[in-house]
C-alpha cells in the first residue's frame, strides 16, 4: 500500500464499526477477504428462508441460521464477566515512511476522564478479558429469547454469567480460557448434564449489564 492509501483510509474523521471494517479490510488485503468470505459470513438475514443460507458458510454466523425446530432442547449461553475486556481502539499513523514499518499504532497517549472506559488508546468494557459481555450473551439475551424469526420453535436459552472473584486464576477465575476450571460452571454443566433444567439451576443468573444493552439494538426479530 502507499503512503497516500494509508492516510485516506485513515483520515482523523473516520471511525470503522463492525460493519464498516470489512470494508477496510477488502480494501487492504483482497486477497485474504475472498478466501475469508469463501468460507465465513457476517452478515443479519433479511429472510431467513432464502435457500443461500443453506450453504455452510452462513452456519456459524447466528444472525443468520436459525436454531433447529427442537421446542424441547434448552440453550445455554455461558461465560465469564467482571473483566476489563478491549472492545475497540484509537490508532495514529506511525512517524516512520518505511516499508516494511507497521502502518499504524495504538495510540497510548489517548485517555478517557477519570471513570471513563478510554485508558491509553484502548476502550475497555465488561467481559472475560477476551470476550465483551455483548458478543457473549446477546443471542440468549435478546436475539434467541422466546419465539423469533431465530428461534421459531421457542427453544428455552438462559443466560448463565459467572463473576470474576479473586484470585485472579483457579477454580473461581472466570477469564476466557481459565473458566474451563471454574467450579461453578462446571457444577452447572454437570447438573445439565444429569437432567436438570435451566429452570432447575436457576434459570437466568445475570451480573453484567446485558439485558439493557441488548434491548438498545435495534433487530428484528
Amino acid at each position: 500500500m502507499s503512503r497516500e492509501s494509508i492516510r485516506k483510509i485513515g483520515a482523523a474523521d473516520k471511525a470503522y464499526t463492525a460493519t464498516t471494517l470489512f470494508d477496510l479490510l477488502r480494501f487492504v488485503a483482497p486477497k485474504m477477504m475472498n478466501r475469508a468470505e469463501a468460507h465465513f459470513s457476517h452478515g443479519i438475514a433479511d429472510n431467513l428462508e432464502d435457500p443461500k443460507y443453506n450453504n455452510y458458510k452462513y452456519w456459524s454466523n447466528p444472525l443468520e441460521m436459525k436454531l433447529p425446530d427442537a421446542p424441547n432442547m434448552e440453550i445455554y449461553c455461558s461465560y465469564g464477566v467482571g473483566i476489563p475486556t478491549e472492545r475497540s481502539y484509537v490508532y495514529k499513523l506511525s512517524p516512520s515512511n518505511k516499508c516494511k514499518r507497521i502502518p499504524y499504532q495504538i495510540d497510548t497517549s489517548v485517555d478517557g476522564e477519570d471513570g471513563s472506559c478510554l485508558k491509553r488508546g484502548v476502550y475497555f468494557a465488561d467481559g472475560d478479558e477476551s470476550v465483551p459481555v455483548l458478543s457473549a450473551g446477546f443471542m440468549c439475551a435478546k436475539g434467541w429469547k422466546g419465539r423469533t424469526r431465530f428461534n421459531p420453535s421457542g427453544i428455552n436459552t438462559y443466560v448463565r454469567e459467572y463473576q470474576s472473584k479473586p484470585p485472579t486464576s483457579g477454580i473461581k477465575s472466570t477469564a476466557h480460557v481459565d473458566i474451563m476450571g471454574n467450579i461453578a460452571l462446571i457444577e452447572d454443566i454437570l447438573r445439565v448434564v444429569a437432567g436438570a433444567t435451566g429452570e432447575d439451576i436457576g434459570g437466568d443468573k445475570i451480573y453484567s449489564d446485558i439485558l439493557r444493552m441488548s434491548e438498545r439494538i435495534n433487530l428484528r426479530l
